[in-house]
């Protein structure tokens, strides 16, 4: 007689992390990986809103847009079975890191400044970097929320090293902590 082999808990997997440090594009992948859906926080909100996040910054400003995050992040997506890769700055809003951590396994994907200004640089859709100095830009944001990113999940570095690398070792890390899931 078979056992029926119990099933493991699949708690949503959400990327957090600056700008730029792969998290839309490696959330695809591992979603892919998993058999799980993705979900990226801003295009959702750019389609909830029907408007681009440059708009919605420029005509409703920053505050708002992080309510929206918020919103989404507390409501706009399935309970399990997804991984979300979230805007760089949702985990420094106050309570942020704790909500996502009771909601799932968050993983904070990091990069330096100069690997983060070359993976920016070209794309004029980044409200935060339309200014005089980018890079200077980068470095004081970065500073400002490195903390919440440590505070968030468990680092993972994606500078110089290859997709797949960095995709196994965060399948790794949320495999491991799958097991964990209460």
């Amino acid at each position: 007689m078979k056992t029926k082999k119990s099933r493991l808990p699949q708690p949503n997997l959400y990327l957090v992390g600056f700008m730029g440090t792969g998290k839309s594009t490696h959330g695809r992948a591992l979603a892919r990986r998993l058999g799980y859906r993705f979900f990226d926080s801003d295009q959702e909100i750019e389609k909830s809103q029907k408007r681009p996040i440059k708009t919605i910054f420029a005509e409703e400003g920053e505050p708002y847009f992080r309510k929206l995050e918020q919103t989404f992040i507390e409501e706009g997506h399935p309970p399990e079975g997804c991984v979300v890769s979230c805007g760089g700055g949702l985990v420094a809003r106050e309570g942020m890191p704790e909500v996502l951590q009771r909601k799932g396994v968050v993983i904070a994907l990091v990069a330096s400044p100069e690997c983060i200004l070359a993976r920016t640089s070209q794309n004029p859709d980044r409200p935060l970097l339309q200014v005089p100095d980018p890079d200077q830009k980068i470095r004081d944001l970065l500073a400002e929320r490195e903390p919440y990113y440590r505070q968030a999940g468990i680092l993972v570095l994606t500078d110089h090293r290859r997709m797949k690398e960095i995709q196994n070792h965060i399948l790794r890390i949320y495999r491991r902590k799958q097991k964990e899931w209460r």
